[in-house]
């Protein structure tokens, strides 16, 4: 017998996700084992230890993209765990039109001849893998063609290096090129892998404009404007997903892209607007700025914190340029001024004010609404962007207390359109009301755990605004033959307001749209002195015939969510919106602590099913967790407002795993699962929900021992047709499945069962 271990080699960049293309994938094939054995998995429930398994060391890639043309090199470190050699061949799948070319394979710096198999004639060989080994994870990658190579041994405890090179022209869609880089078969490792590294470098002969990617948190160097330098580095994780990465090139102050996505041609479509100004934008092109730093120094600030704080203070102090004008209020319960009103960036005033800093001490009680006052009077103008940067780890205790009072107040300081930006530091802030003043204020919030350093947060975040290149921004998307009485083109778009594009960051936009076909995108804003307006071509798809874009949903999916909890925060309790969250979580499998109890696998289909419907009696659960909202403060007020934050924020499609430091067994759950379905509780804690899994826009639950897809829990399941797995009629259904559909039956393992509507017709598969 023949046994299929899946090795990930992370292999092949595709030319795009097409329902008919599968991404191709490296895998092992350990050549007559002693008996079938399931493809070695990291435990994240309870089952039986194979007698064969192998983990995955590393995985490296490293890639030049120059325009369309990827250059790419690949390694996987891996290590049989096992008590015996294997003797094993790599198989590398295709998609149909395989536009790869001087593929060269080594194994420990040997080169291995490989043959190259015919779609067909690859197909059979998989499904006997999958027959005799009776596991069905390797089903999503049938219907390519395949590369195979010639036997070679891994001895018991022995490491194997094995590498590919390859060139590829890489697809172009919605004006984007599409990098994808096939990563999910790393799940299939015994244990976590050690270390995921991937280094992207992009050469364009037009500027690079958008550099966007959907699965992971990507970091982005741009030497110039026409290169981009991508990287991402994973420790201890276990890849569910692959890694997919867009950028577009073209010339102009502003370039803008729009992917859109539309699965039912009779309800409203998704789209995805990436916008992002020139890299270099000339010095005299750069609005200068007014910057108020308002600095927290009661008594509970004392010790590391107010270390913290000036190292941030010095860090803003020392990124600002000429031009700018700023000041810095410092509070406990009386306030105090750097300079009685803003000051002009010099070298002499940088100096004075970093004595200023070095010289705050910690002590007495909050005085946040003279604070506010304070700095938001010192801005006498809108000549040039407003920025204050408030930064508080308490409750507002000396001066005016109340919480409604002080964002009213604050509102009637801020005559000139000043971005208040809060950041909460530690569990003992009124976390409600740092998000009243910033929606209030055009600005947002920042959450920083006590464990984690303010400076960082702070520098971070005044990195991104420190050279805005278009201030006072407008967005708008303009539908060709569109009727007036038909109503606006597109709706809910998150975020709603945009008031700034910045130098070397992008806008990330998701909404909806009722009208497909041709667009028209517009952005205008101020420019330096002057207004402009730059308008961009889009389509905006009728149907989407496959899943390519799918993400673009949930990304808005999460946003929407985020939107929903923040006006049930601030503007209480409605029926309504309690229902849409709890039909989006259902339906996206996007869990909150208000709907974790969807997790609960003891819990009934047709519960399941009543809360996707969003039937009243379903939605008590959700009312009652809903609650906790009164809490402004303390660990839950502040966790509360810090999850709502980053779905409101998201800018993957899918939770990534989570990157600060928590709970060790915790984050292992977390890294098992892929980083996905994952929240954060009540108290702060990260919650892993194992009964849930994300595959591609559908999302399984876990009842029992059974798994039930989201789309099929309102069905009346007597009426599902029963098929018994790896029998003829599953190999028939296989073979009409889509790829997403495949990916579906994939996650099904030995002793569950699942049950799922594939295109319209419901069935159990046992």
């Amino acid at each position: 017998m023949k046994r299929l271990l899946a090795l990930n080699l992370g292999a092949l960049l595709l030319v795009g996700l097409l329902t008919h293309l599968a991404p191709a994938q490296g895998v092992l094939i350990v050549i007559d084992p002693p008996h079938p054995t399931p493809l070695p998995r990291p435990i994240v429930r309870p089952r039986p230890t194979p007698p064969m398994s192998y983990r995955i060391k590393e995985v490296g890639l490293h890639a030049r993209v120059v325009d369309q043309v990827a250059r790419v090199q690949v390694s996987q470190t891996f290590v049989n765990t096992g008590s015996r050699q294997m003797e094993v061949c790599f198989v590398f799948p295709l998609p149909y039109d395989g536009a790869v070319d001087r593929m060269t394979f080594m194994v420990d710096g040997k080169e291995y001849q490989a043959q190259l198999l015919a779609a067909d004639k690859a197909r059979s060989i998989y499904e006997g893998y999958i027959r005799r080994n009776q596991d069905p994870a390797l089903l999503e990658w049938m219907g390519t063609g395949m590369f195979k190579t010639s036997v070679f041994p891994v001895p018991p405890g022995a490491e194997r290096k094995v590498s590919l090179r390859y060139n590829q022209m890489l697809r172009k869609d919605h004006g984007l090129t599409d990098f994808l880089f096939p990563l999910k078969t790393a799940q299939y490792t015994s244990q976590a892998v050690e270390k995921v590294d991937i280094q992207v470098a992009i050469e364009s002969s037009s500027e690079i404009k958008n550099v966007y990617s959907p699965t992971h948190p990507i970091e982005i160097k741009r030497p110039d404007k026409h290169r981009a330098n991508i990287s991402y580095v994973g420790k201890d994780t276990v890849p569910t997903g692959d890694f997919r990465l867009f950028y577009d090139a073209a010339q102009g102050e502003v370039n803008a892209s729009v992917i859109s996505y539309r699965p039912d041609p009779d309800a409203d479509g998704y789209f995805l607007l990436l916008a992002s100004p020139r890299i270099e934008a000339a010095t005299d092109e750069r609005p200068s700025k007014n910057v108020v730093f308002v600095v927290d120094r009661s008594g509970s600030m004392s010790g590391k914190k107010i270390e913290q704080v000036r190292e941030a203070l010095k860090f803003v102090l020392n990124n600002l340029r000429e031009g700018d004008h700023f000041n810095i209020v410092a509070y406990d319960s009386g306030v105090e001024a750097f300079q009685p009103e803003l000051q002009p960036f010099t070298d002499e005033s940088r100096k004075q004010a970093l004595g200023f800093a070095a010289g705050l001490y910690a002590g007495g009680a909050t005085n946040i609404d003279g604070a506010l006052e304070r700095a938001l009077s010192m801005l006498d103008n809108n000549e040039r962007p407003n920025f204050v940067i408030f930064l508080t780890d308490g409750q507002p205790t000396a001066g005016e207390t109340n919480e409604m009072k002080i964002v009213a107040n604050t509102h009637n300081y801020n005559d000139h359109r000043a971005r208040v930006i809060s950041f909460g530091v530690g569990y003992d802030v009124n976390s409600r009301l740092l998000d009243r003043l910033s929606r209030d204020n055009f600005g947002q919030s920042e959450y920083v755990r006590p464990d984690e350093d303010i400076e960082t947060h702070v520098g971070q975040l005044y990195s991104k605004i420190s050279s805005p290149v278009m201030t006072e921004v407008s967005v708008k998307i303009e539908v060709d033959e569109l009727n007036i009485e038909e109503g606006p083109p597109i709706n809910r778009t998150y975020p709603g307001d945009v008031h700034d594009l910045f130098q070397g960051e992008q806008l990330v936009m998701a909404g909806r749209y009722r009208q497909p076909g041709a667009a028209k995108v517009v952005i205008s804003g101020r420019v330096g002195d002057r207004d402009e307006s730059f308008d961009f071509g889009a389509e905006l798809a009728k149907h989407s015939a496959d899943e390519s874009f799918a993400f673009v949903e949930k990304l808005w999916a999460m946003r929407r969510i985020g939107t929903i909890i923040d006006e049930l925060d601030l503007n209480g309790s409605n029926e309504e919106l309690i229902s849409e969250l709890v039909t989006l979580s259902t339906q996206h499998g996007i869990l909150t602590q208000y709907t974790s109890y969807l997790a609960d696998d003891t819990a009934s289909i047709q519960e399941l099913a009543a809360a996707r419907a969003g039937e009243r009696g379903a939605l008590a659960k959700s009312v009652r967790a809903l609650r906790q909202l009164d809490e402004a403060e303390g660990v839950s007020g502040f966790a509360q407002r810090a999850e709502k934050s980053r779905l409101r924020n998201a800018e993957l499609p899918s939770n990534s795993a989570p990157s600060r430091s928590i709970d060790g067994q915790a984050l292992d759950r977390a890294s098992a699962a892929g980083g996905e379905n994952y929240f954060f509780d009540a108290d702060d804690s990260l919650v892993v929900a194992d009964a849930v899994q994300s595959v591609g826009k559908e999302t399984l639950y876990r009842r029992g021992n059974v798994w039930i897809a989201a789309n099929a829990a309102e069905e009346d399941l007597e009426q599902a047709e029963r098929i018994k797995r790896f029998s003829d009629e599953y190999f028939i259904l296989v073979a009409a499945n889509s790829l997403s559909e495949n990916q579906l039956l994939s996650r099904q393992q030995t002793g569950e069962e699942l049950i799922v509507k594939l295109r319209g017709q419901l069935y159990r598969i046992e």
